[in-house]
């Protein structure tokens, strides 16, 4: 059986349209418990932060973060530093969190 985690990591991030509602309340709730490591901040962006042994270790995970959010589409704001990389993510078009933040998150996850 596969798991929640698995599920969402598997879905493909669509368009997102001006107007759709941020995600809130009890959704935001039930999507957050699929990617826990997850900071939600503010209710409106998710934040996680990477370790690893030594800069070409994290610029090596960046650069395959940013492979995958150009294929989804969906694009995170990325801190990078020594044996460090902070992932950021929201939805610029309704200044909120969407459904394709969780779906990326659950794929960065599976990096």
């Amino acid at each position: 059986m596969a798991t929640q985690v698995e599920s969402l990591a598997d879905r493909k991030c669509a368009p997102c349209r001006e107007g759709t509602p941020p995600i809130k309340g009890r959704q935001l709730e039930r999507l957050h418990e699929q990617i826990k490591d997850w900071k939600v901040i503010d209710d409106s962006r998710l934040e996680k932060e990477f370790r690893f042994p030594n800069f070409v270790k994290a610029l090596e995970f960046v650069n395959r973060v940013g492979r995958l959010a150009q294929e989804e589409n969906h694009h995170p704001l990325i801190h990078l530093t020594w044996g460090r990389a902070t992932i950021e993510l929201w939805t610029h078009k309704i200044n909120g969190l969407s459904e394709n933040d969780f779906i990326l998150a659950a794929k960065i996850d599976r990096l």
